[in-house]
């Protein structure tokens, strides 16, 4: 299982500090959210803080892009240092415009995913999963932190398992919100490759028995 503990979380008055106890922790990800303040409510922050986080670690940059109009942005974050982004399927207007998000970052030599929000319906991104390295199953709504996990994304975990398997796809599959042990255990079951955690790694007392326990 690959954990990839959210930045979002981290105490970003120290957060070189952070970094480092990630990693000697045992993550081998760091997952990187961008909120735009118009594809969901809330802002993070950009491409210029992942340059920086860039420059301090070696571990792999997992980049979630909630916002509109990903195109726009995406060589700003791939030369940031980015090592796979993920965009919103609901931000894309239709079919035809997600396959060119996915081919831009396919071009630009580094991995691409796709990420659904919770009443998103599994089945929208059936017909680009091939092309995919990557998918994030959205088990809380976008763009905010600390929220509970929802059931419902097991299903979804589990049917992708199916059609990547049967497919024989190289595609993994990301699970973001509300993670904890208990709830990391449930996805790592339903088939799920990484899990992304936020306030329950940074929060814990001891990282790496977090980090462990969700492994």
């Amino acid at each position: 299982m690959i954990i990839s503990p959210s930045v979002l979380s981290a105490n970003f008055a120290d957060l070189k500090t952070d970094i480092k106890k990630i990693e000697e922790g045992g993550a081998s990800w760091l997952h990187y959210d961008v909120m735009d303040g118009h594809f969901v409510p809330n802002i993070s922050f950009g491409y210029s803080i992942l340059g920086d986080v860039r420059k301090v670690t070696d571990l792999f940059l997992d980049v979630h892009l909630m916002i509109s109009d990903p195109k726009k942005y995406l060589n700003d974050f791939i030369k940031a240092g980015a090592d796979l982004i993920t965009f919103h399927y609901e931000s894309c207007d239709d079919l035809d415009q997600v396959k060119s998000v996915i081919t831009e970052i396919k071009n630009q030599g580094i991995k691409a995913g796709i990420s659904i929000k919770p009443n998103t319906d599994v089945e929208a991104i059936k017909p680009v999963l091939a092309d995919l390295d990557l998918v994030l199953v959205m088990s809380v709504e976008p763009g905010f932190g600390g929220q509970s996990f929802m059931p419902k994304a097991i299903d979804k975990i589990k049917t992708l398992r199916n059609w990547i398997d049967q497919g024989k796809m190289e595609c993994l599959i990301e699970v973001d919100g509300g993670i904890n042990e208990e709830t990391g255990k449930q996805c790592k079951e339903a088939g799920a490759d990484v899990l992304v955690a936020g306030s329950y790694i940074f929060k814990h007392e001891n990282t790496k028995e977090a980090i462990e326990s969700l492994k």
